[in-house]
């Protein structure tokens, strides 16, 4: 055991956590970069997504490739639509949210019938 109390297939969960949360980060972070012309927000693209493709990998390996990258694209998807009301000022319609809620409720039961808690 990495942690104590802390078994393999929960740190994968926390690595699939980790990446999700990245991801986000380099879409955002490409966008500001303008094509790459702003070399600092470049190099924080380039980090962040391979950071995040690490933090995939290991999630990988102990959940497995089908679970974990479709967690990371619903998990990704549900915070760059929320980043996007947020910092680009884009709409929220009903529409958006209720296929918004669909993803949530999809990664909550992949979750649970992972045999995990939320």
């Amino acid at each position: 055991m990495l942690v104590p109390g802390l078994r393999l297939m929960e740190l994968g969960w926390i690595y699939l956590i980790a990446a999700s949360i990245l991801e986000p980060c380099w879409v955002i972070t490409l966008e500001k970069s303008n094509n790459f012309k702003k070399i600092s927000w470049g190099i924080v693209t380039v980090l962040a997504l391979m950071a995040c493709l690490y933090l995939l990998a290991l999630a990988v390996a102990e959940i497995g490739p089908g679970i974990s990258y479709a967690l990371l694209a619903g998990i990704g998807a549900v915070i760059v639509v929320g980043l996007g009301a947020v910092l680009y000022k884009e709409t929220l319609t009903v529409k958006r949210l209720t296929f918004v809620s669909m993803i949530v409720i999809g990664i909550i039961g992949i979750r649970l019938s992972s045999g995990g808690i939320i």
